[in-house]
C-alpha cells in the first residue's frame, strides 16, 4: 500500500510504500474494521499535521495523517459491517492519533463509521468530509437552539474555507440570510454570492481590534471558524438570546471576552466537535448534508488532488489561499 507518513516529531512528511501489516497493527489501531480507501479530503488539520511534523495535532508517531476517509470494507469483525460496504468516517482520532484516510488502505473503529447515503457519490463525500459535517452540525446546533430564517441575520466567518463555504450553501438552502465574513471579499465576493450570501463583511472588522464587552446587537446566530478576537467581538455583537457555534481556532485558541454577552443578552456559545460526535448525531448530519446540499455547488467548490500533492498542498491551506473543499484521491 502506499501512504503518507510523519515518521517522527518534527519530521518531515513523505509518501512512500508502507507494509500493510504495520498500518494494520499500528500505533493504536485497534479497529476491527479493515477498508479499501477511495478517497480522503483536505482539512486545515491535515495542513498541520504534515507541516512541522504536526503542530500539536500529531498524538503519535509514525502514523499516516488524513482526519477523512471514504472506502468499502474489506473485512469486518462488527456484525454491523460487511464486505462491500461504503462507509464514511470523519474524526474519531484517525490523522492525530491513529492511522488516517492518506493512505490506499486503512484499519478503523467501527464505532463512529456511517454508511454512505445512497443519494452521495464516494466522491462527493469526501468533498463534503469533516469541514461539511462540522458546518452540518453547526447548522444543527443554531437550528435546535431556535435560530430561525426570522431571527435575523447568521454570520459565517472564514466563509471561503472548507467549512465556511458549505455553512454558507447550507444556510442558505434553509432561507436563511447569510453575512459571509472573509478577508478576500474582492477575489472571492462573487463565489461566496453564488453560494447564497446576501453580503459581505471584511474579516478585519472582526479581527483586528478588541471591541467593547457588548457592542451594537447584528447576528441572531453565527459559525465561526476563527476562535481569538474574532469570536469574543461575534459574542459582543450577538442579538439577545441568540447562538454561536465555535468549530475553529484559525485566529487562536484564546477567547478574551467578559461574562456580559452571556449574562445581560442570554447568549449561547456551543461548540461543534466533529471528532467525537457520537453515532446519533453523525448520522443525523449526513443524512441531512444528503439531502439538502446543493449538489452542483458542492461540485464548483471541489478541487481534487493526488496523494503525492499533499505535502506542498499544506502550506497553500495554512496560508489561507485555498477555497472550498479539497478531495485527495489516494489512487491517482
Amino acid at each position: 500500500m502506499r501512504a503518507v507518513i510523519v515518521e517522527a516529531q518534527g519530521a518531515e512528511a513523505q509518501v512512500r510504500e508502507v507494509a500493510e501489516d504495520e498500518l494494520l497493527t499500528g500505533v493504536g489501531q485497534g479497529g476491527s474494521v479493515e477498508l479499501d480507501v477511495l478517497y480522503s479530503s483536505y482539512n486545515y488539520k491535515d495542513g498541520m499535521a504534515i507541516t512541522g511534523g504536526g503542530r500539536g495535532i500529531l498524538q503519535s508517531w509514525p502514523i499516516i495523517p488524513g482526519i477523512d476517509i471514504v472506502g468499502t470494507v474489506t473485512a469486518s469483525e462488527d456484525p454491523d459491517w460487511a464486505t462491500g460496504d461504503t462507509v464514511v468516517l470523519n474524526g474519531d482520532g484517525i490523522g492525530e492519533s491513529l492511522n488516517g484516510g492518506f493512505a490506499t488502505r486503512a484499519k478503523v473503529s467501527p464505532a463512529a463509521l456511517v454508511k454512505l447515503p445512497g443519494s452521495l457519490s464516494p466522491e462527493r463525500a469526501a468533498a463534503i468530509g469533516t469541514a461539511g459535517f462540522t458546518a452540518m452540525i453547526s447548522v444543527l446546533h443554531l437550528a435546535d437552539a431556535g435560530v430561525t430564517p426570522g431571527s435575523g441575520d447568521v454570520l459565517v466567518t472564514g466563509a471561503a474555507g472548507g467549512v465556511g463555504s458549505v455553512a454558507v450553501s447550507l444556510l442558505a438552502e434553509r432561507g436563511y440570510r447569510v453575512v459571509a465574513s472573509t478577508g478576500r471579499a474582492e477575489e472571492e465576493g462573487d463565489y461566496l454570492r453564488g453560494l447564497g450570501a446576501a453580503e459581505l463583511l471584511d474579516r478585519h472588522e472582526l479581527s483586528d481590534e478588541l471591541g467593547k464587552p457588548l457592542q451594537q446587537e447584528r447576528w441572531a446566530g453565527t459559525i465561526d471558524v476563527a476562535g481569538g478576537t474574532t469570536l469574543a467581538n461575534v459574542l459582543a455583537q450577538t442579538q439577545y438570546g441568540g447562538t454561536v457555534s465555535a468549530c475553529g481556532l484559525a485566529q487562536g485558541m484564546d477567547l478574551p471576552t467578559t461574562v456580559a454577552p452571556f449574562i445581560l443578552r442570554g447568549v449561547t456559545l456551543t461548540g461543534a466537535n466533529s471528532v467525537k460526535a457520537p453515532r446519533s448525531l453523525r448520522q443525523r448530519a449526513w443524512d441531512a448534508l444528503a439531502e439538502e446540499l446543493d449538489l452542483d455547488q458542492l461540485d464548483a467548490m471541489t478541487t481534487t488532488i493526488g496523494l503525492e500533492d499533499t505535502i506542498p498542498y499544506a502550506e497553500q491551506i495554512l496560508a489561507g489561499r485555498t477555497r472550498g473543499r479539497t478531495v485527495v484521491d489516494v489512487n491517482a
